[in-house]
């Protein structure tokens, strides 16, 4: 067992920062065990968290100043909600942490407090079953924990609510938009250089800049605007701001001296590319279900394709001329 401060340091904040930019993502874990906060007894608290080190330090930060036991789980380095959905926060590992800490030995008391985003993966009452401990579910986010401890444990309507704020949403973009460029940029390279043999520089600049503009529209827009853009589906709503990017690049690159086909082209290709990538931010919002990503998937994907390959064939059959 570990004492562990509740502070963190330069060299943690450097990490987060990194990890927020997709820089060392995959080893930016601490190892699974117990840790004790402050000094607690065998009769103070026990929660239960991910491996994953920005949950982790967020989590012991919330809880300065207090005596708690801090049992975290091998979730490989995934934060507590996508591994519920994984598996890995799981019932089989909340028991095996259990048994291989010795908590049982450890507190007098049988309690565990997990967070609600959690509960997805963990069956309370085969945990209780199986391992002599019973599961509360706190709240959602670690700043509620203080006020949870000092409700006698119990959870207010407030810490039910999830949110999905501008910036909770901001804050998840760094990584997307490094993610997709190791994608967009070398088909952005590709567009380039076929523009560029086909029609000549200028077309093919506009053709990478177009590009790269709609999976940005996609990527950073679409999210940030999503309360304002219309329809509940995230694909349309990254098809309505690919539409506004489609109108500024028809200005920015001298869309009236256009040919019908390449106007046509890129109405249909850019708000494709920029749906595609708001779509895929479906993975970072509370907000959405497995069944209706899958349907927007079913429906979406095809149309998108659809609208790419039918802006490709305008293109070879005079849009570049």
């Amino acid at each position: 067992m570990a004492r562990i401060a509740t502070s963190t340091g330069w060299r943690e904040r450097l990490g987060a920062w990194k990890v927020r930019w997709g820089i060392g993502r995959n080893s930016f874990i601490v190892p699974p065990g117990l840790y004790a906060i402050g000094h607690p007894t065998p009769d103070d608290p026990v929660v239960v968290t991910a491996n994953y080190r920005m949950t982790f330090d967020i989590i012991r930060r919330a809880l300065a100043g207090r005596d708690i036991w801090l049992l975290v789980l091998e979730t490989y380095g995934i934060n507590v909600w996508c591994a519920a959905g994984k598996g890995t926060f799981g019932t089989g590992e909340v028991v095996r942490r259990v048994a291989a800490t010795g908590l049982a030995r450890v507190v007098s008391h049988r309690r565990l407090i997990l967070p609600i985003l959690g509960a997805a993966g963990v069956a309370a009452h085969q945990v209780a079953a199986r391992s002599g401990f019973t599961v509360s579910y706190a709240a959602i986010r670690a700043r509620d924990l203080p006020a949870y401890l000092d409700n006698g444990m119990v959870t207010t309507p407030a810490m039910r609510e999830q949110t999905f704020s501008w910036y909770e949403r901001l804050v998840l973009i760094p990584v997307e938009v490094v993610s997709a460029m190791k994608t967009i940029l070398p088909a952005a390279a590709a567009l380039l250089l076929v523009g560029w043999i086909v029609a000549g520089p200028d077309a093919g600049i506009a053709l990478a800049f177009g590009l790269v503009g709609a999976a940005l529209t996609g990527i950073v827009a679409g999210p940030l605007l999503l309360p304002l853009l219309p329809t509940r589906s995230f694909a349309l709503k990254g098809t309505f701001a690919g539409l506004a990017w489609a109108f500024c690049f028809y200005r920015l690159a001298g869309g009236p001296s256009w040919s019908l086909p390449l106007v046509i082209a890129s109405l249909l290709a850019l708000p494709a590319v920029s749906a595609f990538y708001t779509l895929n931010f479906t993975g970072c919002t509370p907000f959405t279900s497995r069944s209706g990503v899958r349907k927007e998937m079913r429906l979406g994907l095809p149309a998108m394709a659809s609208a790419l390959a039918l802006a490709g064939l305008l293109l070879i059959l005079g849009g570049l001329a």
